[in-house]
């Protein structure tokens, strides 16, 4: 009889820290300056041109732009994309249509963080609660980008096929 005690006092403590921890909204950063910002000047400069791809090819539709950013052989790991710059500017023409070009990201990017020749963008997602459509939640989306001789050379990201 002690034990079950024991188990159901465990249970109900489990169970109102778990609602005591309700998620934490995902907060975009206000100051994308300091977000491009590395003591290393390689890590800044590839920062920066994930951020102004990002910024001018896929916010802006600048699809004439994306040689400046692309190497030729870009690699994809998006299962919904295209390999090679070529396909990606063919796939996403249909989509993007060219408008201003905004000088920062208007995506609600939390972080950008660069190690080596890697570059991952995290940005907020926001989506309709499962059990009550008229409540949302935020998570997280990550964009992985791989640099090599000043272009962006692969991506990868969580997509999934619908």
């Amino acid at each position: 009889m002690r034990n079950i005690l024991l188990i159901a006092l465990l249970a109900s403590c489990a169970f109102a820290g778990g609602a005591a921890r309700a998620q934490i909204p995902v907060q975009a950063s206000l100051n994308h300056e300091e977000l491009l910002a590395s003591v290393d000047p390689r890590l800044a400069a590839n920062k920066r041109l994930v951020y102004d791809f990002y910024r001018e090819v896929f916010e802006g539709g600048h699809m004439e732009l994306a040689e400046k950013y692309m190497a030729e052989s870009y690699i994809q790991h998006n299962p919904t994309v295209p390999t090679g710059r070529a396909a990606f500017v063919e796939f996403f023409s249909k989509f993007a249509k060219p408008k201003t070009i905004e000088a920062r990201m208007k995506a609600p990017v939390v972080s950008i963080v660069a190690e080596g020749d890697r570059v991952v963008l995290s940005f907020v997602r926001e989506y309709n609660e499962p059990a009550d459509a008229t409540k949302k939640y935020t998570t997280t989306w990550f964009d992985m980008f791989r640099i090599e001789a000043g272009k962006i050379a692969e991506h990868w990201d969580g997509a999934q096929k619908k």
